[in-house]
């Protein structure tokens, strides 16, 4: 039993090398750590929790990387930090009070839902910017309320599952009317290390998290991130988002079969 065991920890620390350099590459990394988790024996529940705190540490890193382009629109970072706390708390107290075998059922269209944002983020990007390009002038008290409730969603979202949750939260900035892809990364990578901390912190008391597999997918995704990150020039994002979205329609189906069947 032991050798096995030990063998899927080394899976689950491969599976988060690959999981962080996606991240610091593409995006999409819980496609891969997710059931690399589910496929080592852990329920789907604690799969879930497990992963959130295994890559929440790689949000946090990145929101310190990013602190002085935050400083910046500090204001609005504020404001947004209230409906990413509520909505993380709201999505991890949702995901707790889950049946087993309700959200065993639900997981695979989470994943297929991420993988379809991952496949359509470059077409859904263009268009929010074409739509917002002529109201640009006229964002403030409108673009706010509207991102705010957006936000609320999107935390809720990231809470519950997670996948695909940065992408969003770029739709919600953009609803806002901000263009510069970089001040939207500033402002997204501490939003998202937020609504994922606040949920980790609520699986951890409800005793929901695999502390070893965590540990180890933590440390696979430290070390892939920092490797990511040297190797992101020098890999096209594109072919990579690709690579990622025909694994996620693979793990969908997987997930439907292990569900059903």
């Amino acid at each position: 039993m032991w050798p096995n065991y030990i063998l899927g920890l080394i899976g689950l620390y491969v599976a988060g090398i690959i999981a962080g350099s996606i991240n610091a590459v593409a995006g999409g990394g819980t496609l891969i750590s997710f059931p690399a988790l589910v496929g080592l024996g852990e329920p789907e529940i604690i799969a879930n929790a497990t992963n959130t705190a295994a890559l929440w540490p790689g949000s946090f890193s990145s929101a310190i990387a990013y602190r002085k382009d935050t400083s910046v629109d500090r204001g609005l970072l504020v404001s947004l930090l209230i409906p990413s706390f509520i909505g993380g708390a709201l999505g991890a107290i949702i995901l707790v009070i889950t049946p087993p075998d309700i959200f065993k059922i639900v997981v695979p269209f989470l994943v297929l839902f991420a993988t379809l944002i991952l496949a359509a983020r470059n077409a859904l990007t263009r268009k929010i910017g074409e739509r917002l390009t002529v109201a640009e002038d006229h964002k403030t008290r409108a673009g706010r309320i509207w991102g705010f409730f957006f936000q609320l969603f999107v935390a809720t979202y990231g809470g519950y599952f997670g996948a695909g949750m940065g992408i969003l939260m770029l739709g919600s900035l953009s609803i806002m009317g901000m263009r510069d892809i970089h001040k939207m990364n500033a402002l997204k990578t501490p939003l998202q290390a937020v609504i994922n901390m606040t949920a980790f912190v609520f699986f951890a008391l409800k005793g929901l998290v695999s502390w070893p597999s965590a540990l180890v997918l933590c440390i696979g995704a430290i070390t892939g991130g920092y490797g990511g990150a040297r190797l992101a020039k020098r890999v096209d994002p594109k072919i990579l988002n690709a690579g990622v979205v025909a694994l996620g329609f693979i793990v969908s189906a997987w997930l439907l079969y292990k569900a059903f069947v």
